[in-house]
């Protein structure tokens, strides 16, 4: 039948696009290295240097993923070639949905792992923590914060990321003074360091009884999480630790003792903090994680020799102009102002659909790095 033929041939189409992706990723070179990186593992002195075999054993197992998600994406064309012929040769027009949403998926996920290979800075494959912060503006700014980390948090679901809070600070009357997110998986810097920057909301704010439409800013810093396979030298004596006692979402006591942990790295002002863990001692690990991740992050961004050359981050905590207008009124629109990218449907921007802004910028990134060299 002529529709499942069409079909066929659309999917067939992407081949070569296939093959191309395999070669991309280089494949055959990964499976040497996770054949040699196997052989460690069974020698006897192995575990003798725990931080290396931990650091062997994480490098196999995300090579192994690479090769997995290939090897799904390879039996996606196949399955769905298989369905298309086996329902023309049965001439059954009510399994047409069925095979074109075959196809849709596979074209969706061959699109993701082809972004994925521009993914090739150093931490791109790193796990992401992101900080954001209300702006100007009160309750309005304090609730745009609250959907912004709503929108993270739906994106980072749809995408089999595990995703927590670390810290929050409630809003004087709704949404978030301010919270931090860690998203943990495969690639999540690498997609997610591209929505750092002010995101700006144009709405008729539900906190004014006289319905006039506001303007309000938050603004989002995205760091890669560093491992502790990773050294950064800082000096205790550049470490102010405050202990306080951690709160809830509205308010109630989560711990009656002083178990969140703030710190400040006083050279450069840069301030983490962690109370979402049961303990203060697990509190202060995970605020000087995120301590590290932002000096390494500042420092490669600002192409310095050590961390010591860092001399502030007045630059992070100014507004700038934003990156993204979300519009609610008096039209619905999402525009990123960097790539040109946007959508009219607001409601499924907010609710994690970003994709395309992040694969936009990473489209220009690639250009623009082509041009460069």
């Amino acid at each position: 039948m002529i529709q499942f033929e069409e079909l066929k041939l659309e999917l067939q189409g992407y081949s070569d696009k296939l093959s191309e992706l395999r070669e991309a990723l280089g494949l055959d070179k990964i499976q040497e290295e996770i054949s040699r990186l196997e052989e460690q593992t069974a020698a006897e002195d192995f575990w003798g240097d725990l931080d290396n075999s931990q650091k062997v054993l994480r490098t196999i197992s995300q090579l192994k993923n690479k090769v997995s998600s290939f090897e799904n994406l390879k039996n996606s064309f196949d399955d769905t070639l298989m369905m298309i012929e086996l329902s023309d040769e049965e001439g059954d027009l009510d399994l047409l949905p069925e095979c074109r949403a075959g196809v849709d998926s596979f074209i969706k996920e061959l699109d993701a792992q082809t972004l994925g290979t521009l993914l090739t800075g150093e931490y791109d494959s790193n796990n992401a923590i992101l900080t954001f912060h209300a702006g100007a503006g009160g309750t309005e700014a304090q609730d745009w914060a609250q959907m912004l980390v709503r929108m993270y948090q739906h994106w980072s679901e749809s995408h089999g990321f595990n995703c927590s809070m670390v810290d929050f600070l409630d809003g004087d009357e709704a949404g978030l003074k301010s919270a931090v997110l860690l998203i943990e998986g495969q690639n999540a810097y690498g997609y997610l360091r591209s929505e750092s920057g002010v995101h700006r909301l144009v709405r008729v704010s539900p906190f004014d009884a006289s319905g006039r439409r506001h303007t309000s800013f938050a603004s989002l810093e995205v760091m890669p999480e560093i491992d502790d396979t990773i050294e950064v030298q800082i000096n205790p004596d550049d470490l102010k630790i405050d202990y306080y006692r951690a709160s809830g979402a509205g308010g109630q006591k989560v711990n009656k003792t002083s178990s969140a942990v703030r710190i400040t790295h006083i050279p450069t002002g840069i301030v983490t903090s962690s109370q979402v863990e049961r303990s203060q001692h697990q509190n202060r690990e995970v605020a000087m994680r995120m301590l590290k991740s932002k000096l390494i992050e500042i420092k490669e961004r600002e192409h310095l020799d050590k961390i010591e050359d860092i001399k502030g981050v007045q630059k992070e905590i100014g507004w700038g102009s934003q990156i993204r207008s979300y519009v609610f009124m008096p039209y619905t629109l999402a525009k990123d102002h960097r790539t040109g990218f946007e959508m009219g449907n607001i409601n499924s921007v907010m609710d994690g659909d970003i994709d395309g802004f992040i694969n936009a910028y990473l489209k220009m990134e690639s250009l623009n790095n082509i041009g460069n060299n």
